[in-house]
């Protein structure tokens, strides 16, 4: 009856564990207005969550760059190893809520000198012991164990969350540096191509200069534009190198082939994806979910702190056998066991436990406010993203079109000039407007494109697929 009577006592102290002095859990409201300061969704708007990054970006140059990236990239190395870190964490935390059984053997010897036996002769003894133990385990009444747990499992979802958010940053980067990249490579070529136009030019000029049909004003103009072209050049190639150096640097380590990249006209990143509405756009976003999770961490603390306030009970557990010699182990008779429980209050201990509290108490007031925080820059980012694509849409149209008008422009000036109708200073006046609208409309062609992969990133893409 005695033993029956302490089974259901250690099954009712079992059962009562697991009590949880954490506090009710509330999402803080979104900080943020309920709709976006202009219209987010153009006519057949597509969802950035059931769209992959391979999709969005068709590029097969730049899809090659950030199958590297990701791969390769240091950074990103190192923000998976936090997430792996904090696995590995919780699951050492998780695994103090359940008792540690361990099997052991033993085997001691022991000889008693005559001087010491109370028989006055040697004694020498012997004990062979073999069982199971469940060394020091809390019954965590309180949920003190379970608190910790929660805290861990939390900080390890916002580590997962913050790899994502920086995977997706690093796919958002590594297109915008590979389109940065494109622009240069482009307007050099288009400076390329004015050099060599200027230089032809130039001699034109000069040979009419040497017959009488242009004067040294004439000349001097179309040297100091070659010159200048000249420099624009080595500035265009200069930025092309350091952008270069950037995108080699995101990816880690260059593929060693990559497949023919597409024209900034033809890279098919079109920024109309749909926009739900504040609070469920901005929720989804990982780095959004990494800050709720490192709240709902600093929530379970609390709960942990004011576990700590009350009596602390363990129990400490032995069954095996034992015997003086090794055949007799699992002889009748031979069982034994020990049941060690213990109980441990706090009296004095000089404030501890309250300033601990009050610690924690304090950190989840700051991750609400980082949490709010968050909400509001990820608010920021994607009504700046959204105002972005409306107006560089409509940018673009008007340079194409300005683009369209001077390049007409200098074929006419051109004409007028070798009809002698006009001086060289009118077709050199076309030629720099023409320049400045070309290089102005490969300018804004790659900050749409760049907006586009920004805004894909904004929204959490590719999140139905996990990638």
């Amino acid at each position: 009856m005695r033993k029956r009577a302490r089974v259901a006592l250690s099954v009712s102290l079992i059962s009562l564990a697991g009590c949880s002095f954490i506090p009710r859990y509330e999402r803080p409201a979104a900080p943020v207005t309920a709709q976006w300061p202009q219209a987010a969704n153009p006519a057949d708007a597509r969802s950035a969550a059931k769209l992959t990054w391979q999709q969005f970006l068709p590029d097969p140059r730049l899809q090659a760059l950030i199958t590297a990236a990701l791969e390769h990239n240091r950074d990103l190395r190192i923000a998976v190893a936090r997430v792996e870190e904090a696995r590995a964490l919780y699951g050492v935390v998780r695994a103090e809520r359940l008792p540690t059984v361990i099997l052991g053997g033993s085997r001691i010897a022991a000889r008693t000198p005559a001087d010491l036996s109370p028989t006055g002769q040697s004694l020498s003894s012997r004990r062979y012991d073999v069982n199971l133990a469940v060394p020091a385990f809390e019954l965590d009444f309180w949920g003190r164990v379970k608190s910790i747990s929660e805290s861990a499992k939390a900080s390890y979802l916002a580590t997962e969350a913050a790899r994502e958010a920086f995977r997706l940053s690093l796919i958002s980067d590594v297109a915008n540096a590979y389109l940065t990249l494109q622009e240069l490579e482009e307007r050099t070529a288009l400076i390329r191509a004015t050099l060599q136009i200027r230089a032809e030019s130039r001699n034109l000029v000069m040979k009419r200069r040497d017959v009488g049909l242009a004067g040294d004003l004439d000349f001097l103009s179309a040297d100091g534009a070659f010159e200048a072209a000249r420099a624009e050049l080595a500035n265009l190639e200069r930025g092309r190198a350091a952008a270069e150096n950037a995108l080699t640097l995101l990816v880690g380590t260059m593929p060693n082939y990559l497949p023919a990249g597409r024209r900034l006209t033809e890279q098919g990143i079109v920024p109309d994806l749909a926009v739900d509405a504040p609070s469920e756009a901005l929720l989804s976003r990982p780095d959004v979910r990494a800050a709720e999770q490192k709240l709902l961490a600093a929530n379970a603390n609390i709960g942990a702190a004011r576990a700590a306030f009350l009596p602390r009970i363990g129990i400490t557990l032995g069954l095996g056998t034992a015997s003086r010699a090794l055949s007799g182990l699992f002889d009748a008779g031979s069982g034994a066991w020990s049941f060690t429980p213990s109980l441990a209050q706090p009296l004095f201990d000089a404030g501890r436990n309250q300033a601990n509290l009050d610690l924690v108490e304090t950190r989840k007031v700051i991750a609400v406010a980082e949490y709010e925080k968050t909400i509001q820059q990820a608010f920021r980012e994607v009504a700046d993203l959204l105002a972005a694509r409306a107006t560089l849409t409509e940018q673009l149209k008007a340079l194409e079109a300005a683009e369209t008008a001077q390049n007409n422009r200098l074929k006419i000036a051109d004409a007028r000039y070798q009809a002698g109708v006009s001086n060289y200073l009118e077709v050199l006046d076309a030629q720099r407007e023409a320049f400045a609208a070309q290089q102005g409309t490969v300018q804004v062609r790659r900050a749409l494109l760049s907006a586009g992969a920004q805004i894909y990133k904004a929204l959490g893409g590719g999140q139905e697929y996990g990638h």
